[in-house]
């Protein structure tokens, strides 16, 4: 615990501790899209799906502990450094520019992850804390289809994009990655890749919303 705290206390540390919580967490969030992407196959193969997670019993709980421990260690070293860079840096860029990974990603990563924490909050109250006696495509067409509900999770969805198009970014400079002939290359990657992935997710509430026969 003496090495990861000192580690942990340097400005660079905590950067490697964000950088890897963010990976880890991209990882999930992965995993999380290829199971929202069986919605697509129509209402069998996503309740079959969702009954296969739960069949895990004690496993998924235990996974749910580490994902908290990941989201707590992200948000909280996130909130520190930004302070840090407040303190660093008080005064605004003279110049805007997306050299050095300036983007609307990185401009707006503070105000998306407060998007984010509060779009988790809704999503686990709407579909984890709830009877899970309800089949999950039931769940999902009932609660995507209010137009409240619906548009919310699509705004918050396009933020998750936002702050991953930056996110992305930010680990490869994190782990070394960071030359001038393929910066550029890698700042377009990141954000096609959160593009892709922002859009998959929002096909989830935009279907629930304008199809008829969505999960029926």
């Amino acid at each position: 615990m003496g090495l990861i705290g000192s580690l942990y206390r340097s400005s660079v540390g905590k950067k490697s501790f964000m950088a890897a919580s963010g990976l880890l967490l991209s990882l999930f969030l992965l995993t999380h899209l290829i199971g929202n992407s069986i919605s697509f196959l129509g209402r069998e193969a996503y309740n079959a799906y969702a009954e296969k997670l739960h069949s895990l019993g004690g496993l998924v709980y235990i996974f749910e502990l580490g994902l908290l421990a990941l989201f707590l260690v992200h948000i909280i070293t996130g909130i520190l450094l930004y302070f840090e860079n407040l303190r660093a840096r008080p005064a605004r860029y003279a110049v805007n520019s997306c050299e050095g990974g300036r983007s609307w990603g990185s401009r707006t990563m503070p105000y998306t992850g407060v998007i984010i924490l509060i779009f988790i909050i809704v999503h686990l109250m709407n579909f984890h804390f709830t009877d899970k006696s309800v089949p999950v495509s039931d769940l999902v067409r009932n609660l995507l289809s209010r137009p409240g509900l619906g548009l919310f999770y699509i705004f918050s969805l396009v933020a998750v994009a936002l702050h991953l198009s930056h996110g992305v970014w930010s680990l490869f400079q994190s782990i070394g990655i960071n030359h001038a002939k393929y910066n550029q290359l890698l700042l377009k990657g990141a954000l096609v890749f959160s593009i892709v992935v922002g859009a998959v997710f929002i096909l989830v509430p935009l279907l629930a919303l304008v199809s008829r026969s969505f999960l029926l």
